[in-house]
């Protein structure tokens, strides 16, 4: 299956039988985005939260995102 990130827009090849692909296939909300902007993010997002002035406002069970 061929996908496109959504934020650097490279096309890549996945595997069909993977659980991305076939999320993709049944719903096409979902978007795709490749290993190294999903790095990227994680990064800036654990720097964010090691400033100590990140705060996640969620109702009910509170996550850990280290």
């Amino acid at each position: 299956m061929r996908v496109k990130c959504i934020l650097c827009e490279k096309i890549e090849k996945i595997d069909d039988n993977l659980p991305i692909a076939k999320r993709l296939r049944n719903r096409p909300i979902h978007t795709y985005m490749c290993s190294e902007c999903d790095k990227r993010i994680a990064e800036k997002t654990r720097a964010r939260i090691a400033t100590g002035q990140f705060h996640i406002y969620r109702s009910g069970k509170e996550k850990e995102w280290l």
